[in-house]
């Protein structure tokens, strides 16, 4: 099995399969109405406008780029950015008005001269990355004295849940399995700013709430079906042979629930 941090941070050296999974799971993520009101909040604190020249690091499949592209108008430009030629090449595919510009690239070491950009995002991307910091003074160094960068990203730490035998447990294992190299980013973004030197930081922390292992499984992959193939592998037996048997009492009783929290943070710099 490929190892499961590999996925996201490693498209295209994954399987042909792994990779269609990927893209799979991207559009059913983006399309889920709990990521869409993280994305329209964090839409609304990046304040992006016409004429703007703005960079979305960590594109994926440039749904938000595109977005950002017809705000932006002709006057100004976007610029997807993402490490995997495999995404690049579906959003690329998906842009029929041409309206943004795609690049492959590492967010650690970002091939754009300073002052670069009026504003940059990058969504769900620091949870991957070996050295978040260095990423955000990355994204920093391309942007103009009083232009912003907008990070989105998750707290898996705070992932909990509700009516679920051994639910803790088989979920605290997965987070540090190396799923995500930084999976508690979310909540440390904000201090991260501060110590990259940016200004007037704010933060928007969004939970997300599921009530239903089908719909659980479109953002959070381990209640999909092929993460229940994959979860006994990933875990000791005697949490894997509990946890859908007690996600499936749960589901019958009305008592499922899962939730994580997402922050949204904006600084300005300097």
């Amino acid at each position: 099995m490929t190892a499961p941090q590999r996925a996201f941070s490693h498209v295209d050296e994954s399987t042909d399969d792994v990779r269609a999974k990927v893209v799979q799971y991207l559009d059913v993520a983006a399309s889920h109405p709990e990521i869409q009101r993280v994305r329209a909040n964090a839409l609304e604190l990046f304040a992006p406008a016409d004429g703007e020249k703005l960079l979305d690091a960590g594109c994926g499949l440039g749904e938000i780029a595109r977005q950002l592209g017809t705000i932006v108008g002709s006057a100004g430009s976007v610029t997807a950015l993402d490490y995997s030629a495999e995404a690049l090449a579906v959003a690329k595919s998906r842009d029929k008005e041409g309206l943004v510009s795609y690049t492959t690239g590492d967010i650690a070491k970002l091939d754009f001269p300073d002052d670069h950009f009026d504003g940059v995002r990058a969504e769900r991307v620091l949870q991957h990355v070996d050295d978040p910091t260095a990423a955000l003074r990355e994204l920093a160094r391309v942007t103009r004295p009083g232009g912003r960068v907008c990070v989105i990203d998750t707290d898996w730490a705070s992932l909990v849940d509700d009516g679920l035998d051994k639910g803790q447990e088989i979920l605290q294992f997965i987070i540090g399995a190396g799923v995500f190299k930084n999976p508690a980013i979310g909540r440390t973004i904000r201090a991260r700013m501060i110590e990259a030197g940016l200004d007037a930081v704010t933060t928007l922390p969004v939970t997300l709430r599921f009530t239903c292992p089908e719909d659980a499984g479109k953002v959070i992959p381990i209640f999909s079906e092929e993460g229940a193939t994959a979860l006994p592998g990933m875990v000791p037996a005697e949490l894997s042979d509990a946890f859908f048997p007690s996600v499936q009492r749960a589901t019958e009783q009305g008592v499922f629930l899962v939730a994580f929290t997402m922050w949204i943070t904006v600084g300005q710099v300097r």
